[in-house]
């Protein structure tokens, strides 16, 4: 369900906007000020619906549409290719989105939605509310860019360009062109495809250069951050596991999880996977060390089947079972701390017989699906984790990035990355959605177009060219629409 807070947010936000509205448009002796404001500024107000309109940036547009004709031929052409296809795959991928959102709807336990490639945002749903920054600025640039390329394609095909303008319709903000449409339907259709497919074109090199950006950001950052000596902590959950005297704290650098190196956060992911899929890590423990420490304590099953030693509930002994030569599986009640302090991992006892002092392999009895796991991170003492591996693994935020200087602020190559992130997703999604032979959406320019370009010998009526346009976008539109509906349907009510 949308959260109770955001919706009211939302609402009362646009009540007091259209409240303020209605208010000075009833007012004698501020309305005729009021409207005249709003036109000369270019702003159109309507419920859910803020727009602004503006001719300033007409220059600029113009400027960039003759910096190098030759160069921008080849490259609104490349878009043209790009559109076309895209107008094909993005049916294809959504059909194929379609068909995953139903078998998680049929399923009982639903799973895999991490796999899908597109996905419904709902702002306070499925996209954290520390994040919303991050996804609006992402948005906006995402529309702006795509608008541009629509604007700077236009003015090369000698269609004039009207203005440019923004909006924010409830929450989600964008941007436009206004063409003149009639110099619009004078132009071949090849021209008219490199201006309708320029935005989707945009949006997908705006991807390439935020995935270029992703990817160079460790050589960028090299002067004030190095990476690949470990995990650095962002921050700890509090309350969580990883909380506490002991645990882990802000600029802690992980090392090492158990015998498993950790160079960065990808390692560290890695690392809980291995632990988890593996048998619980045993530890050498020299004889004569096991027969000091050992506690008497009477072994018995838990609940699952598992082994119990330790009865008094302390916090810090745990159960251990060995085998040595005379009988077969012993267990013991030993303080954790002391017992693995230094102690290399083993999995049997002959992993211990390295040295001339004999040793055994303890592994520690625990409950199915727990693990103990020996967390460095120098040159504090090593935390020591008792529990389901998962709980470890997102209670901690880790960065790859570690300051040189004392200075510099941790979070900032994860802010960097995390716009990054963002600006493919969402710049990656406005191309594709955009690109469906839909209604109201480039698609549906490209699909006419496209048509004209490459039917229009085949069929030579325009109206039976339009009305097979028809059907394809009539199919595109319900095709997209399914998606939202479904998609809202599985984010919000379930």
């Amino acid at each position: 369900m949308i959260p109770i807070a955001v919706v009211v947010c939302v609402m009362g936000g646009w009540c007091t906007v259209y409240l303020t509205d209605t208010v000075l448009r009833s007012s004698s002796s501020l309305k005729n000020r009021y409207e005249s404001w709003l036109s000369s500024n270019g702003f159109t107000l309507s419920p859910f619906h803020i727009k602004w309109h503006t001719s300033i940036f007409n220059r600029l547009f113009a400027r960039c549409a003759h910096l190098n004709p030759h160069f921008l031929y080849i490259w609104f052409s490349a878009g043209m290719v790009f559109g076309i296809v895209a107008m094909f795959g993005s049916v294809f991928l959504l059909s194929k989105t379609l068909l995953q959102t139903l078998s998680q709807m049929m399923a009982d336990t639903p799973v895999g939605s991490h796999e899908q490639v597109l996905q419904v945002v709902v702002p306070g749903v499925n996209l954290p509310v520390s994040q919303l920054a991050y996804f609006f600025i992402a948005i906006l640039i995402s529309g702006v860019i795509h608008e541009f390329g629509h604007g700077v394609a236009a003015l090369r095909e000698q269609v004039r360009l009207n203005g440019f303008g923004m909006f924010m319709f409830v929450v989600y903000p964008g941007a436009f062109v206004d063409l003149f449409t009639t110099h619009l339907n004078l132009i071949s259709p090849v021209q008219q495809l490199r201006i309708f497919c320029a935005g989707v074109w945009h949006n997908f090199m705006l991807c390439v250069a935020a995935l270029s950006f992703l990817f160079l950001l460790p050589v960028f950052m090299f002067p004030f951050y190095y990476t690949g000596a470990g995990a650095l902590v962002t921050e700890v959950m509090e309350g969580s596991p990883s909380s506490g005297p002991r645990g882990l704290f802000l600029g802690d650098l992980v090392t090492r999880l158990e015998d498993c190196t950790v160079r960065g956060v990808q390692d560290w992911h890695n690392c809980i996977q291995h632990l988890s899929h593996n048998p619980q890590t045993g530890y050498c423990v020299h004889t004569a060390k096991l027969q000091l420490s050992w506690m008497a304590g009477r072994a018995y099953k838990r609940l699952d089947g598992t082994m119990e030693c330790c009865g008094n509930n302390s916090m810090s002994d745990l159960c251990f079972s060995y085998s040595n030569n005379v009988e077969s599986k012993m267990f013991a009640c030993l303080s954790v701390r002391k017992t693995i302090e230094a102690s290399r991992t083993c999995r049997t006892n002959t992993d211990c017989q390295t040295d001339f002092i004999p040793s055994l392999c303890l592994i520690p009895s625990l409950e199915n699906q727990t693990r103990l796991i020996r967390v460095k991170h120098p040159p504090q003492t090593d935390m020591l984790f008792v529990g389901y591996p998962s709980h470890l693994q997102y209670s901690v935020s880790l960065t790859n990035f570690v300051p040189r200087l004392g200075f510099l602020h941790p979070d900032l190559p994860v802010m960097l990355e995390t716009f990054c992130k963002y600006l493919v997703s969402l710049s990656g999604a406005l191309a594709v959605v955009n690109a469906v032979p839909c209604f109201a959406l480039d698609g549906q320019w490209i699909l006419t177009a496209f048509l004209d370009a490459t039917l229009s010998s085949v069929i030579l009526e325009r109206n039976n060219r339009e009305l097979i346009g028809f059907f394809f976008m009539l199919g595109g539109s319900a095709l997209l629409a399914a998606n939202v509906a479904l998609g809202l349907w599985m984010v919000t009510a379930r």
